[in-house]
């Protein structure tokens, strides 16, 4: 994932569309694409902030404290996804679909 754009040049974007000039002036004058001029004013205008938002990061996945179970099912006999969805399904408030399994 690229890189955000440094907080000191968001400022300078954003006080030159704030003193009237265009986004796409902006864009041009700071060679930055439209869409980030865009996309920073609406997040500006909505939020008050020009902060990138956070990037990265694990996602857990919510099959996580049911690894142990799955991997013993599966050396147990050859399951399939599906199978595996209902055996979870069984258990009080576990949902899941039989790809987010097979991930």
């Amino acid at each position: 994932m690229p890189k955000a754009y440094s907080l000191d040049l968001r400022e300078r974007v954003a006080r030159f569309v704030s003193s009237g000039r265009s986004r796409h002036a902006a864009a041009a004058h700071f060679k930055v694409s439209v869409s980030f001029v865009v996309n920073l004013m609406k997040a500006y205008r909505m939020t008050g902030s020009l902060e990138p938002k956070p990037g990265g990061g694990r996602r857990h996945a919510k099959l996580d404290p049911h690894r142990a179970f799955l991997l013993a099912r599966v050396a147990e006999r050859d399951n399939t996804m599906p199978e595996l969805a209902a055996e979870l399904a069984a258990a009080p408030g576990t949902r899941a679909d039989p790809t987010s399994i097979s991930r």
